[in-house]
């Protein structure tokens, strides 16, 4: 990375930091050094990690943090907007801190997910049988199949 693009990086990372800090004192949560470890391990990543790849990282600045903390700072960091779960993997809940307009691909062989984004896709139109009596509040598309990796190690 250039020192440009570094600087630009730098930037937008504590801008990211601040928002979620903010974001934690309206919700009433406390900023804590094992906290903001966990987001930033999130927010570092595009592999829509679960508690577990997040708890093996965090441990490496944190080594007394539990999975259960990882597990229950992740499932916070959902419920006040800063993150979000990635649904219907049917393995370990993943997370993504991506809150920008995008779907994924998710790999049925590997698991991997993918960020794409689509822009019809941001769009969807939600049925009258359910903006009727429900409460919509996102959509989200899923893509599956299988990933080029995966295709490779078949060729």
């Amino acid at each position: 990375m250039n020192g440009k693009a570094k600087g630009n990086h730098d930037r937008q990372t504590k801008q990211t930091l601040d928002a979620f800090q903010t974001r934690c004192h309206e919700a009433g949560l406390k900023v804590t050094p094992q906290r903001v470890a966990v987001y930033q391990t999130l927010v570092e990543t595009d592999e829509h990690p679960s508690a577990e790849m997040v708890f093996r990282r965090v441990r490496r600045t944190y080594p007394n943090i539990s999975l259960d903390t990882v597990n229950r700072t992740l499932l916070t960091l959902s419920e006040i907007g800063v993150a979000f779960i990635v649904e219907g993997s049917g393995d370990a809940k993943r997370f993504d801190a991506n809150l920008g307009d995008h779907q994924h691909f998710r790999c049925v062989k590997c698991r991997r997910i993918v960020d794409f984004h689509h822009e019809p896709f941001d769009r969807i139109a939600v049925p009258e049988s359910l903006t009727g009596g429900f409460t919509v509040l996102r959509t989200t598309v899923c893509v599956e199949g299988v990933c080029d990796r995966c295709r490779a190690n078949e060729s």
